[in-house]
């Protein structure tokens, strides 16, 4: 009866909580099967608020040269072992 009403009034108590309760009023019970034996579950927490993503506009094919560019950054290795790092600029009607 004592972790029923214990469970009433402190909702977010686990086992581990109600076992050293229980002790420092001078119960001796089995921390492991306490809760089971109850019946007893943790309340699920309230969901958190999230954001949703914002929606991008759909991008537009590029009608004439310069209208649109990408970028990247490529990395090699030389047969020396030093490396090499390169920005790549491509203008993308270019490509077609």
């Amino acid at each position: 009866m004592r972790v029923r009403q214990i469970a009433d009034i402190r909702l977010r108590y686990g086992h581990r909580r109600f076992h050293t309760r229980l002790q420092r009023e001078g119960w001796l019970v089995n921390h492991n099967r306490l809760y089971c034996l109850e019946g007893l579950q943790m309340r699920p927490k309230p969901p958190r608020l999230r954001v949703s993503a914002k929606l991008r506009e759909d991008r537009t094919d590029a009608v004439r040269l310069n209208q649109c560019w990408s970028m990247d950054f490529m990395a090699d290795k030389l047969f020396d072992g030093r490396s090499l790092r390169l920005l790549m600029i491509v203008d993308n009607k270019a490509l077609f």
